[in-house]
């Protein structure tokens, strides 16, 4: 399956994301923040990023800006309960990114998931 970076500042959701999507054949590595994705960035290569838009001090849309530029085609899955006002059209954002709204059934992730690593 996918090697998967998931940045969620939540720790019951990223937690609890990291385990649905091992249990379905993801290798997931999980950090609470952008600040602490960096190093999985320089070291690692993956193809997708999960990430939450908002979080403190590096913001998902920080976080996939810089992804990119280090792993080009790197896919991007936005998380969110705050989709409206983080991506507003003045908002640049990855140009392929996707954004599951929360609150979202984990079916719906895994769904969403299998299709842009489908298009990959």
């Amino acid at each position: 399956m996918a090697k998967i970076l998931l940045a969620e500042d939540d720790s019951s959701m990223r937690t609890f994301l990291a385990r649905a999507l091992e249990r379905v054949g993801h290798d997931v590595i999980s950090v609470a923040d952008g600040f602490e994705a960096l190093p999985h960035i320089a070291n690692s290569k993956f193809d997708l990023l999960l990430t939450d838009i908002v979080m403190p001090g590096m913001d998902g849309l920080e976080l996939a800006r810089r992804a990119s530029i280090e792993m080009p085609g790197i896919q991007v899955i936005f998380i969110t309960g705050f989709a409206a006002v983080a991506l507003n059209n003045n908002t640049p954002r990855h140009p392929n990114a996707r954004v599951l709204s929360k609150p979202f059934h984990l079916r719906s992730l895994v769904d969403e998931i299998d299709r842009v690593l489908a298009t990959a």
